[in-house]
């Protein structure tokens, strides 16, 4: 059975960093990223990572948002730089086919 384990969420002022890790279940995938849901919106897609090394990211995260993965600890990192107080939400990675998600990490940009 996959698992996932997230960290790196929190509370962060304007303009500030964090960087999201999530951990697998030693499985290989075909995709790995993160979507986010935001109170009250649907859960959106963030960026995305192929078993190729192909990213990709969701236009209001590019040139701030940076996705890596090590395929050593079989670990995805979020590092989210420039942080706005829209960016708050919960954060869930996943990893397919067929989709697993991850329990979620909060992140709070506010100052």
């Amino acid at each position: 059975q996959v698992q996932l384990v997230e960290s790196g969420g929190g509370l962060v002022q304007p303009g500030g960093s964090l960087r999201l890790s999530c951990a697998a279940s030693g499985v290989r995938f075909v995709v790995w990223g993160w979507y986010r849901q935001a109170p009250g919106k649907q859960r959106e897609w963030v960026a995305g990572v192929s078993s190729s090394g192909i990213t990709d990211y969701a236009d209001f995260v590019k040139d701030r948002f940076l996705l890596s993965k090590d395929t050593t600890k079989n670990t995805v990192y979020l590092q989210m730089n420039s942080l706005k107080p829209e960016d708050t939400a919960m954060y869930y990675c996943f990893v397919g086919p067929p989709v697993t998600w991850g329990q979620g990490t909060q992140v709070t940009v506010s100052s």
